[in-house]
């Protein structure tokens, strides 16, 4: 699936594709995006569709510096950046409700419907908790939100946070902190966080600065997660069309992803070796840069390299 076969065929993913995806132990996703395909058209069909339709209403997120990687933030190493992001996947304004009426003119109007649900926040922040509860660090779950200015969909989440914290997560410290502030924070004291727990939108944005604090999108991955049902794990940055065939992309991300995918599939000791690989890779030091182009090595080299750890 993808931008050559749209343009080939004008399918995104055809619906015969998607029930073989419904019987799949677990997907693996490579990235979506073509520069000669309208942004929205692969997204929609293909990433969003898969979210929703086998209802991925996880997305997970785990923040972590690793070894000898570079991270933009001054005096900031691996024991100060290790959190997670839960971010809800299914509804806020990436559910597609909304249009435009008189398009066009100047007297067009246009809306995007911010659609929340209890039950999605309910889902998400149950998740959140556990894995708080699970990863016994700080045992803290912050949610972020905007509760000051959306207090219709933030009332929601708000209720939710507390209701299921207060009846069945009463050992996990409840915080709080508006978008706005999460996001200097995430910045300038990372280590303020274990677990984060926030709606699509809001997800969507501070997840990228984790991505670039952890040392960028050639080191990030993440998951969306059926825990019922069938997940999908990727490496967060984009197609990058530009260096298509020159064999020079990091894919420690994928590797990420697959680490991820092997974990969730209850494969806990092949997961551990992935990531022991991982890490003895970083700890070589004959990456130059996490950068594409940049490493000092081709994609193949760094896969093999990685490859020979395990």
């Amino acid at each position: 699936m993808g931008g050559d076969r749209y343009l080939r065929t004008g399918e995104t993913l055809p619906s015969s594709v998607l029930e073989e995806l419904r019987s799949s132990d677990a997907i693996w996703l490579g990235a979506i995006g073509h520069p000669d395909v309208e942004p929205g058209i692969l997204e929609k069909g293909i990433l969003l569709r898969i979210r929703f339709e086998l209802d991925q209403y996880i997305n997970l997120r785990p923040v972590k510096l690793y070894p000898n990687v570079e991270t933009p933030l001054r005096d900031k190493g691996p024991e100060d950046i290790d959190f997670v992001v839960v971010r809800e996947n299914t509804e806020g304004l990436y559910s597609g409700m909304g249009g435009v009426q008189y398009g066009g003119t100047a007297a067009e109007v246009s809306t995007q419907i911010h659609m929340t649900t209890y039950r999605g926040a309910e889902r998400a922040v149950r998740f959140a908790f556990q894995l708080a509860r699970e990863r016994n660090r700080d045992n803290t779950l912050h949610m972020v939100g905007k509760t000051n200015v959306l207090t219709y969909v933030q009332g929601t989440w708000w209720r939710a946070f507390n209701d299921v914290g207060e009846a069945d997560y009463p050992d996990v410290r409840r915080e709080y902190a508006h978008v706005d502030a999460a996001s200097m924070w995430f910045i300038k004291n990372p280590e303020w966080f274990d677990v984060v727990v926030t709606d699509n939108l809001f997800g969507d944005i501070i997840t990228d600065i984790g991505a670039i604090i952890q040392g960028g999108m050639g080191i990030a991955a993440g998951g969306n997660l059926n825990p019922e049902g069938v997940s999908m794990f990727e490496p967060i940055g984009g197609s990058a069309p530009k260096y298509q065939g020159l064999n020079s992309i990091n894919p420690l991300a994928g590797i990420s992803a697959m680490q991820m995918l092997i974990g969730h599939l209850g494969e806990e000791d092949a997961a551990a070796s992935v990531e022991g690989a991982l890490v003895k890779a970083l700890e070589g030091g004959r990456f130059k840069s996490m950068s594409a182009g940049k490493m000092g090595m081709s994609t193949s080299e760094v896969g093999d390299y990685v490859a020979s750890l395990v």
